[in-house]
C-alpha cells in the first residue's frame, strides 16, 4: 500500500494527517481511504493521542471528494468498488468521532463530497478564506455518503443540508463560517500557525474531559431529554473522580492554570 497518499505522524500527542494527492485535489480513492481507516483505527488505540489535525496536501485543495474517475473507469463494477470504499469510510468517520481527542480539520482549500463530510465529522474546522465547499453528490447522480446527511442537517440545518444537496451550492468560506460548517476563517498563510496554536492548547487541556463532551453531544442527537440528563449526571460524577477532574477544581481553587498534561 502507498502510504504517500496519506502523510502521516505523531509527535508530542499531536497527529498530523495530510490527505496527499495534490495533483487529483486531494481526491480518496480505495487505497487511500483504507489507510484513513486505518490511521483512526490507530489514534483510537492510542492513549497518548490529545488532539487531531487533519488537512491536503497543496494550496488548491482540502480534499474534492471520490475518485470519480476511478467509478468511470470500472463502471461494470462500480457497486463493487463503492462498498469497498465506504465500508472503511464508514470505520475511518466512525474512530475519529468517537476519539477523546479533539479533530480539528484545517480546510486549505475546496471540500466537496466526502471531503465536505471529512469537515463536517471534524470537531472544530478552520478555513482559508479561499476554500470552498460543495456536496456534489448530485451533480454526478450520486447520494451522500461519509455520514453528511447525518451531519450536515445537525451542523448548518435541514433545510440548508437539503439546499446544499439538490442544487450544489458552492458555500465560499464566509457562507460556510455564517452557516455554522466552520468555526473560523483565516487568511490562506495564517493556516497552519492558527491550526497549531489551537491543536497545542487542546493537546494541554483534559483530553477526558474533552471526550465526555463528544459522547454527551453525540447523544444527545437521539436521546430523550430525561435520558440525557441522567447521561449528563453519570458523566460528570465519573469525570470528577478522574485526575483530570481533581487538578481542574484544585487549581480553580487555588487560582492558576490546571496542569492537565505531564511535563
Amino acid at each position: 500500500m502507498n502510504d504517500s497518499m496519506i502523510d502521516f505522524s505523531c509527535q508530542h500527542g499531536i497527529a498530523h494527517i495530510t490527505l496527499n494527492r495534490p495533483a487529483a485535489f486531494n481526491a480518496l480513492n480505495t487505497e487511500g481511504i483504507i489507510r484513513l481507516a486505518e490511521i483512526a483505527s490507530q489514534l483510537s488505540h492510542d492513549r497518548s493521542l490529545r488532539a487531531v489535525i487533519m488537512t491536503g496536501a497543496g494550496d488548491k485543495a482540502f480534499c474534492a471528494g471520490g475518485d470519480v474517475a476511478t467509478f468511470v473507469e470500472q463502471a461494470d463494477r462500480v457497486g463493487e468498488l463503492l462498498q469497498a470504499m465506504t465500508d472503511p469510510l464508514n470505520l475511518a468517520i466512525t474512530r475519529f468521532m468517537q476519539l477523546s481527542a479533539p479533530v480539528i480539520a484545517a480546510v486549505n482549500g475546496v471540500a466537496a463530497g466526502v471531503g465536505l463530510s471529512l469537515v463536517a465529522m471534524a470537531d472544530l474546522a478552520i478555513a482559508v478564506d479561499g476554500a470552498r465547499f460543495n456536496t456534489a453528490y448530485t451533480q454526478i447522480g450520486y447520494t451522500p455518503d461519509g455520514g453528511s446527511s447525518w451531519l450536515l442537517p445537525r451542523l448548518i440545518g435541514q433545510r440548508r443540508a437539503m439546499e446544499l444537496y439538490l442544487t450544489n451550492r458552492t458555500l465560499s468560506a464566509a457562507e460556510a463560517s455564517a452557516w455554522g460548517l466552520v468555526n473560523q476563517v483565516v487568511a490562506a498563510d495564517a493556516l497552519a500557525d492558527t491550526v497549531d496554536t489551537l491543536a497545542r492548547r487542546l493537546a494541554d487541556g483534559p483530553t477526558g474531559s474533552f471526550g465526555g463532551v463528544k459522547r454527551l453531544m453525540l447523544e444527545s442527537q437521539a436521546q430523550p431529554l430525561e435520558v440525557q440528563l441522567a447521561l449528563e449526571a453519570r458523566t460528570i460524577i465519573a469525570q470528577s473522580q478522574t485526575t483530570e477532574g481533581r487538578e481542574g477544581v484544585r487549581a480553580f481553587v487555588e487560582k492558576r492554570p490546571a496542569r492537565f498534561r505531564s511535563a
